[in-house]
């Protein structure tokens, strides 16, 4: 199923969305798909604009062959006489005028119920409802053991100075965090660890892209229309939730050589969520800021390999985890909790000893064509003439303030000293933050 949605290809104005000629030969599929996302999308209405609008635009061109006959004509009678013909191409001109308005409106219809379709699941997605229906992969390494009760980050940070979260709140508000002394260290310690392992060993290209985007931009990733609640915005412009929105962009309506392919980029910015859908959930901590830096990785990939691709991105972004020592698992997202634009998703959720459960850290995804044909990202082979869409995948490498946040609490000591992992040593200068005096 999913290999005939990447062979379905148009020109037209609806391949920035789900492909609607894709939708009308497969309905079956995805009435389906959307019943497996829990999506309450009227694909029955969608198809029934889409009926009419075909069915006005064949009308139209009846009619337009039509008139240039009379035209033709009253062309060659040079205006003499042919009152009947004159009249009728009057209300033919007037005709085709309603037609043309109408067929604006069923597509103004049909854009609206598209943009709100999400991607197709690839048939290796497990089927559920929630996140109870998810599937661990994989684990790595070991819970670390305590002789007494490990501390919850926010306590570890607040003891040694190093995190300041009434500051903020009399600053900003509440879900916002101050980093301090060795606290704002170990943050930057962190982003240029992250990307200098991206680069020098897992070779991403570095970027630093704009923090503000245009509708444009969110658009074609797919924040918006759906996601428009969630997003901070001033009168031109959206603060990014994510690197990924401006760095998949940056290739928006452009066509890269087959041969370039994959295309391997990785960026830090600050991220901006309002978290409007999560108010009483992880209010304490680092775990759901509003403004938090991650280390993103964006790949463009050829259609072919690019699950292929997936694996590696998960990979480089486990990788970190590795290095870090931080105990995780690795899970497949179910239909029922997979991301709007997803067609696929690892979340990478690291073990949190305070709380006893593990958080998300990382969510690794690949969206096929579905950001490609909003954003028109295509890519021309090497044989041949017409080009294609692109595949689009992205991946925290990782969210830098959920892994300061398991250091404290993985790395912690009896006396609310905090051990430094082995491979951050060298970007902190020291051994240990504390201990407590």
């Amino acid at each position: 199923m999913f290999e005939i949605l990447t062979r379905m290809r148009r020109n037209d104005k609806y391949a920035d969305m789900l492909d609607i000629k894709f939708i009308r030969q497969n309905v079956d599929i995805v009435k389906k798909a959307l019943q497996d996302r829990s999506s309450r999308i009227d694909l029955d209405t969608l198809l029934d604009h889409d009926l009419r609008r075909r069915s006005l635009i064949q009308e139209g061109d009846d009619l337009k062959s039509k008139r240039n006959q009379v035209s033709s004509l009253i062309a060659k009678a040079k205006g003499v006489g042919l009152e009947d013909e004159k009249n009728e191409m009057r209300v033919i001109s007037e005709r085709i005028k309603s037609i043309d308005a109408e067929i604006k409106a069923h597509e103004e219809a049909i854009d609206a119920i598209v943009m709100e379709i999400p991607n197709i699941p690839h048939e290796s997605v497990p089927v559920g409802r929630d996140e109870s229906a998810n599937a661990v992969v994989r684990t790595w390494g070991e819970m670390p053991e305590f002789s007494w009760q490990p501390l919850d980050h926010w306590d570890i940070g607040e003891r040694l100075s190093i995190l300041d979260f009434k500051r903020a709140s009399k600053i900003s508000g509440a879900r916002f965090c101050i980093n301090w002394g060795l606290g704002a260290r170990l943050e930057r310690s962190l982003i240029n660890f992250m990307l200098d392992v991206h680069t020098t060993q897992h070779g991403y290209t570095e970027v630093l892209p704009p923090f503000m985007v245009n509708r444009d931009s969110m658009t074609a990733t797919g924040q918006l229309p759906k996601f428009e609640e969630d997003l901070f915005a001033t009168d031109e412009y959206f603060l990014i939730p994510t690197a990924e929105v401006p760095v998949t962009n940056l290739y928006r309506s452009e066509t890269l050589e087959e041969e370039d392919l994959p295309r391997k980029l990785v960026a830090y910015t600050p991220c901006f969520r309002k978290e409007a859908g999560s108010y009483g959930k992880d209010t304490r901590g680092l775990i759901r800021l509003h403004q938090f830096n991650k280390v993103e990785l964006v790949k463009f990939a050829h259609p072919a390999t690019s699950y292929t691709d997936l694996e590696e991105l998960t990979n480089d972004a486990e990788d970190i985890l590795r290095m870090l020592g931080l105990h995780y698992r690795v899970v497949c997202l179910c239909t029922g909790d997979l991301g709007f634009s997803s067609a696929k998703t690892y979340d990478l959720e690291v073990w949190m000893p305070a709380q006893g459960v593990y958080r998300e850290i990382s969510s690794c995804s690949n969206f096929g064509d579905f950001q490609a044909r909003r954003g028109q990202i295509r890519y021309r082979g090497k044989q041949a003439k017409k080009t294609e869409f692109c595949h689009t995948l992205n991946g925290s490498g990782l969210a830098v303030g959920r892994t300061v946040a398991a250091i404290l609490e993985n790395y912690q000591n009896e006396d609310g000293s905090v051990r430094i992992p082995e491979a951050l040593k060298p970007y902190m200068g020291l051994d240990l933050i504390g201990p407590i005096g």
